[in-house]
């Protein structure tokens, strides 16, 4: 199987989605406790449960990137090597 991101595009997808995965599940922690600092203050949303399933969507998105630019990453690195699987 071939890759079909290069090497960089899959390393930085990969980066990207570990740090949001980390920054979002922390915002909809916050959010699903109704911290203060996130729900507190007059222009903030009512219902921070809400929010948070909202935002635990989203880290749920960013694994499935995670897992696809993982795997991208692995086969980068099988092609380098010259160990690609071939069919002869």
């Amino acid at each position: 199987m071939k890759p079909l991101v290069s090497a960089l595009n899959a390393w930085s997808c990969i980066v990207i989605s570990v740090f949001a995965i980390v920054i979002l599940s922390f915002i909809g922690g916050l959010f699903q406790k109704n911290h203060h600092s996130m729900v507190g203050s007059v222009g903030d949303p009512p219902d921070g449960k809400a929010v948070a399933g909202s935002i635990f969507g989203a880290v749920i998105i960013y694994a499935g990137f995670l897992v696809f630019c993982g795997l991208q990453a692995y086969l980068n690195i099988r092609q380098s090597r010259r160990g690609a699987i071939t069919l002869s």
